[in-house]
């Protein structure tokens, strides 16, 4: 018997591939609402990074977001679900970038290193 990989009440971390050196690097976090088909819904906060501050921006207004999670251009890591969204940061530990919830989560998100 097989199990989706992603269900309704499942949290995720999705990042959205750069094409190029200019695009915007964008990231969110929520918890997913709904499912119908390859569409997921998911509730949660955008992050964008600011080349002012070198850190990536949670944007306050929480955000319902239409998503193809099947579709290349993301990458999603499952994060547990009794993590509190709003509580999510970005921490710099020992030279890589790392989303933690202050508590338990510690996902490391650099994919080749300690650069951004």
């Amino acid at each position: 018997m097989s199990h989706p990989a992603i269900e309704v009440g499942d949290k995720l971390h999705i990042i959205t591939r750069r094409r190029f050196d200019s695009d915007v690097r964008r990231h969110f976090a929520g918890e997913v609402v709904g499912i119908s088909g390859d569409l997921h819904s998911v509730q949660g906060y955008a992050y964008v990074f600011s080349q002012a501050t070198n850190t990536y921006e949670r944007r306050p207004e929480l955000r319902t977001r239409l998503l193809s999670l099947g579709q290349e251009g993301f990458i999603v890591n499952k994060i547990p679900r009794e993590v509190a969204m709003a509580s999510l940061e970005y921490r710099e530990v020992r030279n890589h970038l790392t989303v933690t919830d202050g508590g338990t989560l510690s996902l490391d998100i650099n994919e080749f290193g300690p650069t951004r």
